[in-house]
């Protein structure tokens, strides 16, 4: 399947090209052709947080980015610089600190430590790809870029929450490989592409992971519907995100998604069920309300039991670039994986978050 598939995407490139090549005899030398101008966009971004944990035990912070307890940290630094012209573009985002470390885990000395492939530049590299369009309809990507699935992203001053879900936590980061995403017309788009194995920038492995996206919205955009997909050898992945706008100030975020692995001939999964309540009385000030319900009871995640986590994240915007986050967390699951203070299971925990972001 996945050879068929690599064999389609060639095709469709290949195929592309050839039909958007001209024929230099037909072209009229006497006629003046302006060309494109080179467009260069420069993004930079920080942010940093300070966490407590109610339980006073780290071990309880089972998601990713926020592994601390009772201390000031370093976020991320990121610079990003997106470059076009004409039909080609291309793309360079670093990002230094934990969370870039974090978030390329098998990259580097790796997270854990020592778990790595000790290319060590690689683990500042979130995304470099390079892009071809041949139509308007149709462009070509090669290179590492963020999963298309789920609805959290890597870079903090994108999310409303701080702290990340169960689903972002334990699903894929990124994918590196090649990809063609495809206009359908109006809002619909689809997007096939086939990639290393989940979250690898380099491997030997010959197996691959086929990718896939199916997106649509209304004509206003205040409905936007994302129906995505992993899949490979002995595990498949599928995610559906919804967005609906109900006013200037309300708005609603749905992820859902369920990841099966087959191991020695057995099929099991872990799911989460998340809803985002995003509230915006002014320009200033807004709040987001987010229930998860994720269910990992058969462990294939490695939590080991179903949780429902509960958090509200006020964000203070100051001068359109700096945001104040305060954040209240709590984790209440079905069995006791959390630890109280004097070190005994307990079923739930707390915590509390204060960071800030800045994007320039």
């Amino acid at each position: 399947m996945v050879k068929k598939l690599f064999t389609v995407l060639m095709g469709i490139s290949g195929t592309i090209s050839a039909m958007s090549q001209t024929d230099s005899t037909k072209i009229d030398t006497t006629k003046k052709v302006t060309p494109p101008t080179p467009s260069t966009t420069f993004t930079y971004s920080v942010d940093a947080y300070y966490r407590a944990d109610f339980n006073n035990q780290l071990s309880n912070n089972k998601t990713s980015f926020t592994n601390s307890m009772n201390s000031f940290e370093l976020g991320m630094a990121s610079i990003r610089v997106d470059h076009s012209f004409g039909k080609i573009a291309a793309t360079a985002d670093l990002g230094f600190g934990r969370r870039a470390e974090e978030f390329s885990y098998n990259d580097g000395s790796g997270y854990p430590t020592g778990t790595g492939n000790s290319f060590i530049t690689l683990a500042a590299v979130k995304q470099l790809y390079i892009s071809y369009s041949p139509s308007s309809a149709v462009k070509i990507t090669l290179g590492k870029w963020a999963t298309h699935i789920g609805w959290e992203l890597l870079d903090a001053y994108a999310n409303r929450n701080y702290s990340m879900s169960y689903g972002f936590s334990y699903g894929p980061f990124f994918h590196t490989g090649l990809k063609a995403d495809i206009s359908l017309g109006g809002k619909s788009a689809f997007m096939v592409g086939i990639a290393n194995p989940t979250d690898f920038s380099t491997t030997t492995s010959v197996n691959k992971v086929v990718l896939a996206q199916f997106s649509t919205g209304s004509k206003d955009d205040k409905f936007k519907a994302y129906l995505n997909f992993q899949g490979g050898t002995g595990f498949s992945q599928f995610d559906l995100v919804l967005n609906a706008v109900l006013s200037s100030k309300f708005n609603i975020d749905y992820d859902a998604t369920i990841k099966s692995v087959k191991t020695a001939g057995v099929t099991n999964s872990w799911s989460s069920n998340a809803l985002y309540f995003n509230y915006d009385p002014t320009s200033k000030f807004g709040l987001t309300l987010r229930g998860e319900y994720f269910d990992d009871t058969k462990s294939v995640a490695g939590v080991g039991s179903s949780v429902f986590q509960t958090t509200l994240s006020g964000n203070i915007h100051i001068n359109g670039n700096l945001t104040i986050i305060p954040e209240f967390r709590l984790d209440k699951a079905k069995d006791n994986i959390y630890l109280t203070s004097d070190g005994k299971g307990t079923k739930s925990d707390g915590s509390f978050i204060l960071a800030a972001t800045y994007k320039f």
